[in-house]
């Protein structure tokens, strides 16, 4: 066959569909933000590859074993060239360099692709089937995929995208992927991460608009990558080129494009705790306007954005109601400077900062009015955001990779009362003695303190690759993050909340003074603070050999090593680890079945380290100030309201009664050993993935991969009531290893001692048995399927198919069973039977089906469709109580700690004659199936040069608004079965509608 009749052959054969490049993604440097292209040519031939949009140039020579490789390259198009003796070899191949990934050209004598089985052409760029070079499981999605199917505008849709990301049911929400809990994943937006150092469950985020490609890995993820037991989103945004572009969005979803929310009721006919939802609305909007282009050519290139969102959620129960108004803004601008075809400089630079007011109402359902105006409160949240990256090429064999960047949240809360108005509240004994009030008391509309948190990241990142022999890659680098949280609580006002109690002359006040005589009532003015800066500094180094070992066979050997410090707002060590402490190896292989790129068997084996979140050193570290002084009250005096003019009384503070009292301050701590165990080791999971990829024409293909996941270990706040050897251990909350042996400091004997809390740790009431608690365990095993059909300017689909159990006695640093969201801080160790129970966990969803595809009818019409299918978690009981024990093992309340699967049936009064009956995790059966589908249509101008689309899309098409979770606490007291154990708390949101128009120059 002639060269131009093989080029027009590929031509022919278009698209590869993202599905089997959602099954892996290439290797690549500095969190995977760039590309290659590698293959087999003519040993000694010169590859020279182009960027279509910049200009930049590449070129490498052919090894003596016929193989090449072109690193560290921008996503983007390209243009490959074969030259010999300084001649050019056929007609140049145009090539598609995808994020975190390699494409494979095999090129022949006369420079013509001969792999043609094994890659196909999107429009004209050559896009890999399989990539032979990967041994990770990851769904690439680009832009132009995302824009021909309805994907809500949000990183967590793209994510569910993937095989085995399923949005979770917890009331804190998040994402699950592979059975892990929503506190396990890394985002990173250019290669700087961007996660909450937190708590460890969101993530900073730029319009949709601006991204360029996304990278969902589930798994078997290379060295380079850490901190990390569940996935990696990983994206880049876009860049400018030599031609001028521009642009612009807007995003319509108003309210009368949704459907009604339902309005729950329980089984007895009472309301939902979440009261009504039926009126509730939540219209959107926002517009954005972009250009890109070259500041000079092939040097210097910029892209920018701006983007206005407006938004305006009503909350509308029984009785009250809420207004929110957010109004903001984004900018983010991407520069890229080419100071020559060897050496990149990238500066991203981008704000998410935005602010809410929630104005609170009187409502009267039946006649649908709003009343007064009762309040209002104010939120904001995200910060600016910037990073700096160099790339380096040193020779045809040698790359480095510098990035240095700034990651900033923040959380805070208010109202435009708080600096004016302090908290006044009346005790039960003031109204009983006075009677009830008359007038309004005080001027703050909701008594309650302001809270505020700012989180800033540091990162730092140096990345090589090195080829010193033509079959070995290396790959090493080290990276740094220094995250700094500060938090506080304070009162409003002027920090001191009032309140008016009653008094009996000749009494004692708490701080030790006796009630003058004459005096029937005082104020105790209280003054609170708490909240303080604390810091982690995490470290990690890498080494990886990707090795081929023949043509066919290649070994992807590599080793991670971590550290972290975590610093009180002392400036004390709260908790460390060193490298010797975390090491995690990693090994994958990649075999090229036939050679010819068209079939691929891989796998691979790791462990994961996850560090502490700043939450748990907060929790510990952070000092309190918290001071009682008492006064006589003397009457109430009438001032103005500063906010809305009206009138109300403050309490006219008389002689002030003893000493201030101090008893409840606690200074940030600088000792920490009866806290956190003296050689706390960290949490870490092993994996192991096998799989298999088949190209079976060039449109498509199949894969299937087995996956098995055990975490062993866990970091909780522990109940320790016994310690052998130390009697100072009555009843406190060390950070420890549970169910592994620990050491602490023993006040009463001035050393350490130290215990295996398998075996020792709990005492129980009543019996006086002494016992520990189980060691922490999660295992998911999983079966994926996947088909997929490649976009060859008609029609794509992709199908998947994942089986899976996930089970264990713990799910993770979080607790979605009873909605508890603080990390690391949850209820698995209040007492042993929380963690007793071995079984299938809130994350596992048994089936998951997931299907995507998209049909051009014409120029003008196409359109696009998702669905997704998971069977529904699983039914859990928590009583309070179990055997030979008369202390809680749960809280009465819904969400106010763990829970025991013992639940008692007879004389539950007495904790040595109940009778108790055992239930195993998911005992009560399963949540429903959880369907979604989704619908777009899309209209373009058929107009030549110009660039104008809608997309209207329709998501939850069926309106389905399936139960996701459930209130799970059984029994309030033994015996007290609680009234809507197994009714629902969390369900499906309702269907809307979006168009989305936009015009590109």
């Amino acid at each position: 066959m002639s060269n131009s009749r093989s080029l027009r052959r590929s031509v022919l054969c278009m698209a590869l569909g993202l599905g089997m490049a959602s099954l892996v993604g290439g290797p690549a440097l500095a969190q995977a933000v760039t590309g290659a292209v590698a293959g087999r040519a003519d040993a000694g031939a010169q590859i020279t590859v182009t960027n279509t949009a910049t200009g930049q140039v590449r070129s490498v020579t052919v090894n003596a074993d016929g193989t090449y490789r072109v690193a560290q390259l921008p996503v983007g198009d390209y243009s490959l060239q074969v030259s010999r003796s300084g001649q050019t070899v056929g007609a140049p191949v145009a090539v598609a360099v995808s994020l975190g990934g390699t494409t494979t050209v095999n090129l022949g004598s006369g420079g013509n692709v001969t792999n043609l089985q094994s890659v196909v052409v999107v429009g004209s760029p050559v896009v890999n089937r399989v990539d032979v070079f990967s041994t990770e499981s990851a769904t690439n999605i680009t832009r132009a995929e995302l824009a021909r199917m309805p994907v809500d505008q949000s990183i967590s849709s793209v994510a569910l995208l993937a095989p085995g990301v399923v949005a979770s049911g917890a009331t804190f929400g998040g994402l699950t992927f592979g059975g892990s809990s929503v506190a396990e994943n890394v985002v990173y937006i250019n290669g700087l991460d961007v996660t909450d150092p937190y708590r460890r469950q969101g993530f900073s985020t730029v319009p949709f608009a601006f991204f360029e490609e996304f990278q969902v890995k589930t798994g078997g993820y290379s060295a380079e990558f850490g901190r990390s037991t569940g996935g990696v989103i990983n994206a880049v945004t876009r860049s400018g080129g030599n031609d001028f572009h521009a642009g612009a969005e807007t995003t319509l979803e108003p309210s009368a494009w949704a459907a009604t929310k339902k309005d729950h009721f329980h089984s007895d006919g009472t309301i939902d705790e979440r009261d009504r939802t039926s009126r509730d609305k939540s219209p959107f909007y926002k517009a954005n306007v972009w250009a890109s282009g070259a500041l000079v050519k092939d040097k210097l290139f910029f892209f920018g954005m701006y983007e206005r969102r407006y938004s305006r959620p009503q909350d509308i129960d029984t009785s009250e109601a809420w207004k929110t108004k957010s109004d903001n803004d984004f900018w983010g601008a991407k520069i890229d400077w080419h100071i020559n075809d060897n050496h990149l400089l990238e500066l991203l630079a981008f704000s998410d900062k935005a602010d809410s007011t929630t104005g609170n109402y009187d409502y009267t359902w039946d006649t649908a009015t709003f009343g007064d105006k009762l309040g209002e409160s104010t939120a904001g949240s995200g910060g600016d955001n910037g990073s700096l990256t160099y790339t380096g090429h040193f020779g045809e064999n040698f790359v480095a990779k510098a990035m240095y960047g700034v990651n900033k949240r923040s959380a805070t809360s208010g109202s435009p009362w708080d600096a004016d108005c302090s908290i006044v509240t009346r005790s039960g004994s003031y109204t009983a003695a006075f009677g009830p009030a008359t007038e309004q008391e005080g001027c703050h509309p909701t008594n309650s303190s302001i809270s505020s948190r700012f989180d800033k990241r540091k990162a730092a990142r140096l990345d090589f690759e090195w080829t010193p022999l033509d079959n070995h890659l290396f790959r090493f680098g080290l990276d740094q993050e220094v995250m700094d949280s500060r938090s506080s609580v304070v009162y409003p006002g002027d920090g001191t909340s009032y309140q008016a109690q009653a008094a009996t002359p000749g009494g004692q006040l708490p701080n030790g003074t006796v009630v003058p005589v004459g005096v029937t009532a005082i104020v105790d003015a209280r003054h609170y603070v708490t909240g303080a800066p604390v810091s982690t500094k995490a470290q990690a180094v890498y080494l990886e050999d990707n090795w081929n070992v023949t043509p066919n066979l290649l070994l992807n050997l590599g080793v991670r090593a971590d550290k972290f410090h975590n610093k009180l707002a002392s400036g004390a060590t709260f908790a460390k680890a060193d490298f010797k402490d975390m090491i995690s190896p990693r090994l994958g292989f990649s075999w090229d079945v036939k050679g010819d790129g068209t079939t691929k068997v891989f796998g691979n084996a790791g462990r994961y380290y996850i560090p502490l979140t700043n939450k748990l050193t907060d929790y510990f570290g952070g000092g309190t100030t918290d001071e009682h002084t008492y006064y006589a009250l003397d009457g109430w005096v009438e001032q103005t309201d500063p906010v809305t003019g009206g009138s109300y009384l403050f309490p006219k503070l008389g002689a002030q009664l003893g000493a201030v009292n101090t008893e409840g301050n606690v200074p940030a701590p600088d000792d920490v050993r009866t806290a956190v165990a003296r050689d706390l080791k960290q949490v870490f999971q092993d994996e192991y993935i096998l799989g298999f990829q088949q190209a079976i024409n060039q449109t498509w293909s199949y894969g299937a991969n087995i996956t098995y996941r055990k975490m062993t270990r866990a970091v909780e706040d522990v109940r320790i009531n016994h310690v052998a050897g130390c009697d100072w251990y009555s009843g406190d909350w060390p950070i420890l290893n549970p169910g592994e042996k620990n050491t602490l400091w023993c006040p009463d004997t001035n050393s350490w001692v130290t215990f295996d809390s398998s075996k020792d740790g709990y005492e129980a009431l009543g019996s006086g048995a002494v016992m520990g608690y189980k060691k922490p365990r999660r295992t998911y095993k999983a079966v994926e399927l996947q088909i997929d059909r490649a976009w060859d300017g008609k029609w794509a689909f992709n199908a998947s198919y994942i089986w899976s159990k996930s089970e264990g006695n713990i799910e993770g640093p979080v607790n979605s069973d009873t909605g508890y969201a603080d990390t690391n801080l949850v209820q698995y160790y209040d007492h042993p039977a929380v963690n007793e129970r071995y079984g299938v966990l809130f994350n596992d969803h048994r089936h998951q089906i997931k299907l995507r595809g998209s049909y051009k009818l014409n120029d003008m019409w196409s359109f696009g469709s998702t669905f997704a299918a998971y069977s529904g978690g699983p039914i859990t009981a928590f009583g309070v109580r179990w055997p030979n024990d008369n202390r809680s093992a749960g809280g009465p309340g819904e969400f106010s700690g763990g829970g025991s699967g013992w639940l008692c049936v007879a004389n539950c009064s007495d904790w040595q004659t109940r009778e108790l009956v055992y239930t195993g995790r998911g005992a009560f059966g399963r949540m429903p199936w959880v369907k979604d589908l989704s619908a777009s249509v899309t209209w373009t101008l058929p107009v030549t040069d110009v660039d104008l689309k809608a997309r209207f899309s329709i998501y939850n098409l069926l309106n389905s608004q399936t139960v996701v979770n459930v209130h799970s606490r059984y029994e309030s007291t033994p015996g007290d079965k609680m009234p809507y154990f197994g009714q629902g708390t969390v369900w499906q949101a309702p269907r809307y509608m979006q168009l989305v128009v936009t015009y590109t120059y």
